[in-house]
């Protein structure tokens, strides 16, 4: 199944009012921000837009707002982060029906899978669909390191089309090719390698500060691509201490007080997140104040 994903995909935030319920309103003034700054793709209910705190129904308001603003613009992916593979298969046609064009596919949650059961997971899922799949490697945050040898052997599967690279190992890209060569689409999961992931081979970005910084990030990968490397090095050193926030157990918060700051958003989150507070908030704002008082022409 072929599909032609590149370039700076937002993982969306998911903005709420201040008492916690959906800001549908919001959240697609948020989108066509990021529209606007030229990103080639949108993945809704990702880590940052909150997925396991929505309901079924919430989760299906917001990918339907998503795929009105985009209008077919650009391809809207949908993460899926559920408990149970039968859970994630539902969603995925949940998603499919709001007009999604794929999905992002976690492990399942709270039970930490090896790699045969996570193997059994993605490909349950991929023959359940006929929706493009991106599955999130990401065993830092989840446990299971789906490695290139994993890949090889779900091969067969081919709606499963790219990966999103998270193991904060730069080498993990070399492997992957050298291993699958081009079968797979590589994308850079984690914000503060980004420019070694785009230099060693991955397409794309799945980005956490392109929601706040979105002009930017557009134009760092633009520079990387174009083999700008003294434009892309600059404006990378620039922003990498924000990039840093992207690895953060507080990344949601930490972020939307970023889009808060700059105007794309408003910090609200849901329980059990709590909004900053104290030396931690002032860090974050004093991070972002330097960023906008420093911040370089595009």
């Amino acid at each position: 199944m072929a599909v032609a994903w590149s370039g700076v995909f937002p993982a969306l935030m998911t903005e709420f009012t201040r008492d916690g319920s959906l800001d549908l309103d919001a959240t697609q003034r948020h989108i066509q921000s990021c529209l606007d700054a030229g990103i080639e793709g949108l993945v809704m209910l990702g880590t940052l837009g909150e997925n396991s705190s929505l309901s079924a129904d919430e989760k299906a308001a917001v990918l339907k707002a998503a795929v009105e603003v985009c209008a077919g613009r650009i391809p809207v992916l949908s993460g899926v982060a559920e408990y149970t593979t039968e859970l994630a298969i539902a969603h995925a046609a949940r998603a499919r029906e709001a007009g999604c064009e794929g999905l992002m596919v976690l492990p399942s949650m709270v039970y930490q899978q090896d790699q045969r059961e996570g193997r059994a997971h993605f490909e349950a899922i991929a023959a359940a669909t006929d929706l493009s799949i991106m599955i999130y490697n990401n065993p830092v945050s989840y446990k299971l390191d789906m490695t290139p040898a994993s890949f090889v052997a779900m091969a067969a599967a081919e709606n499963i089309v790219a990966v999103k690279e998270s193991s904060h190992d730069s080498r993990r890209i070399t492997d992957m090719i050298n291993a699958c060569g081009d079968r797979y689409l590589m994308f850079c999961g984690v914000d503060d390698l980004v420019l070694e992931n785009l230099m060693f081979g991955a397409v794309g970005w799945v980005s956490g500060l392109v929601n706040s910084f979105p002009k930017e990030a557009v134009a760092l990968y633009a520079y990387a691509k174009a083999g700008k490397i003294d434009q892309a090095l600059a404006l990378y050193r620039w922003f990498m201490p924000l990039l840093h926030l992207d690895v953060d157990v507080k990344l949601v918060q930490y972020i939307k007080l970023a889009n808060q700051m700059t105007g794309e958003g408003a910090e609200w989150v849901r329980r059990p997140r709590m909004e900053l507070i104290g030396d931690e908030r002032a860090k974050v704002m004093s991070l972002v104040q330097t960023a906008l008082d420093t911040r370089p022409a595009i």
